[in-house]
This record gives structure tokens, C-alpha cells and sequence, in this order.
């Protein structure tokens, strides 16, 4: 058979299979133009950015299970790293300033995610006991940590909350840290030797180990980036929120799974990529909106929310599969 013979269907498939984004990136608008036509006019520029700045801690926290999800694991303890990084600036800022405050605090999410790959790496641990393990003793040492800070009262920097809810041309501030995060991620999984092995350690690993690659120094450095990214995460929710607390960013811990997977990363690694996890971010963005324009109450709206994200999931398998 040749390439003119090729029914129809089977070159849409192919080509939804070389371009995994162009699925996302219809469905998107699909869902824009629907949500245009339950709410004439909610489409405008403000709506945009607004979705935009409620999307951005999203698609950052969920670089954190891109990156994981590459090597076949996962990090559910990102979402406690951010409450912690939050919590601890809004406390020590008052004490110790902003930028040693700062500094303490994404060192914090940091160890979080040092002791996640000292667990999967040297211990072999499966990444989805280990950091699920490590989130609870984490989340247990910040009540312990708020007993001893809750009479010295809570500061948000200044520039948190210019990049958390500011605006400058109608786009908001969060774009500023977004676009070199994103740019420097997006390049680094694909054109760095590091972002190589991590699919390369999800394709194979035993492979990859006879080929020389020391998984466990992999490991290490990628959960410990998964930590920082989460601890600056947690410091622009803490500027769009504006209010510390001990569950600040953990309601954005499966979302942030979701967005991952929703975006064409497989849980069983080696596929994938953060270019569509941003576009997934967008699009439980949307989803959210819709929900709630239906006034659905809250227990109808996780159900049906679960169910549009495994469907979404599933077409978006069997298009990007189709050879």
C-alpha cells in the first residue's frame, strides 16, 4: 500500500503520533469555545490572564511529576515541599529577613526531595512509597515547627506578591519566573545529557545501567530538583494566595499528577514532555471554570472532573498510539 493509499484515519493517527501536541492544543480550544458557549463573553482578556496566574502554580508543580514520571516514578510529596517552603518564608521573614528566609526555605524542599532520591537511588525504595512517606514525616515535622512560631506572626515578601497577583500590560507577573522556567526545562529534557538519561533510565533501565549510566546519581539529582522546583512553586502560591497555612499547596497535589498525565507523560516513563504538561495545566484550568459555571457541588465535581481527565487520557493514548 502506498502512502496515497493510506486511508485517512490511519495518516490522521500517524500524524497525531509524531505531533502529541497538536491533540492537546485542539482539545484546548475546543474546550475554550464550549466554555465560551455556556457563558457568552466569559472569554476576554481579563478571564486570559486570570486563568493564566491560576495556571502557572499548576504547570510548575507538575514539572515535579513530569520529570519523575520520564524515569517511571512519581513525586507526591512536591505538594508538602511547597507548603513547607511557603510556610517557613511567611514565618521567618519576620525573624530573619526575606532573603535568608528565602534561602531557608527552599533548602527545606530541597532535603525533602534529597531524601526522596537517597530512597529510590540507594535504597531502592519504589518512588511512590518513598515520597508519599516522605510527604507524611515532612508534613509531621511542619506541626511541630508551627508550635514553636505561631506567636511570632507571618510577612509575604513584597515580591511574592507582585509575582503572585500583579499585572503589568494586562499580563500577569508570574510569567516573568514561567517563561525561563518553562523555556529552561522544555530545552533541558530534550538537548542536556541529563534530560537524555532520564528517558533513557524510563525506556530501560537495566539497558541504561549497562550502558554505563549511574542511575543513582540520576536519582539523586532529579529528586532534589524536584524539590527546589517545588519550593519555588510554593513561594509564587504563597504570593497568589497571600495567606500561609499547613495545606497550602497540597489541594494541588493530583492536579498536579493530572496535568502530567493529561499532557501525554506515561506513568511508565520514558514518554513525554513538559510542553504538553503546560498545555494539560491549561486545560484543568478550563475544566475547573466549567464545573463551576454548572454550580455542581463538590462531591459531583471530583467525580465528574476524575472521570473527564481519564477520558481526556484515554483519547489522548489512542490518537498519539494509532501507527
Amino acid at each position: 500500500m502506498t502512502v496515497t493509499d493510506t486511508p485517512p484515519r490511519a495518516r490522521i493517527g500517524r500524524f497525531m503520533a509524531a505531533n502529541p501536541l497538536v491533540p492537546l492544543i485542539l482539545l484546548l480550544i475546543a474546550l475554550l469555545g464550549l466554555l465560551e458557549a455556556m457563558n457568552p463573553g466569559i472569554i476576554n482578556r481579563l478571564w486570559l490572564a486570570n486563568a493564566i496566574k491560576i495556571a502557572i502554580p499548576l504547570a510548575m508543580l507538575a514539572a515535579c511529576q513530569t520529570l519523575t514520571m520520564l524515569t517511571g516514578g512519581i513525586d507526591l510529596s512536591a505538594g508538602t515541599a511547597a507548603t513547607i517552603a511557603a510556610y517557613v518564608t511567611a514565618t521567618l521573614s519576620p525573624l530573619i529577613g526575606v532573603p535568608a528566609a528565602v534561602a531557608v526555605a527552599v533548602a527545606c524542599a530541597a532535603l525533602i526531595g534529597l531524601v526522596n532520591g537517597f530512597g529510590v537511588a540507594i535504597c531502592r525504595v519504589h518512588p511512590l512509597i518513598m515520597t508519599l512517606g516522605t510527604g507524611l514525616i515532612a508534613t509531621g515535622c511542619l506541626l511541630v515547627y508551627q508550635r514553636f512560631v505561631i506567636s511570632t506572626g507571618t510577612h509575604i515578601p513584597d515580591f511574592l506578591v507582585w509575582l503572585g497577583t500583579g499585572r503589568t500590560v494586562g499580563l500577569p507577573n508570574g510569567l516573568v519566573l514561567f517563561i525561563p522556567f518553562a523555556v529552561l526545562l522544555i530545552w533541558g529534557q530534550r538537548r542536556t545529557g541529563f534530560g537524555r538519561l532520564l528517558y533513557a533510565l524510563g525506556s530501560n533501565e537495566n539497558a541504561a545501567r549497562l550502558s554505563g549510566v549511574r542511575g543513582w546519581q540520576v536519582y539523586l539529582s532529579l529528586y532534589s530538583l524536584s524539590g527546589i522546583i517545588a519550593g519555588i512553586t510554593g513561594l509564587l502560591y504563597l504570593g497568589l494566595v497571600k495567606t500561609p497555612s499547613l495545606s497550602l499547596a497540597l489541594p494541588l497535589d493530583l492536579p498536579s499528577v493530572a496535568a502530567a498525565v493529561v499532557g501525554g507523560t506515561s506513568i511508565f516513563g520514558g514518554r513525554g514532555g513538559y510542553a504538553g504538561t503546560i498545555v494539560g495545566a491549561l486545560i484543568l484550568t478550563v475544566l475547573t471554570t466549567m464545573l463551576t459555571l454548572l454550580h455542581m457541588p463538590e462531591g459531583a465535581r471530583r467525580i465528574l472532573f476524575g472521570l473527564i481527565i481519564l477520558a481526556v487520557t484515554a483519547l489522548y493514548i489512542r490518537l498519539t498510539d494509532r501507527t
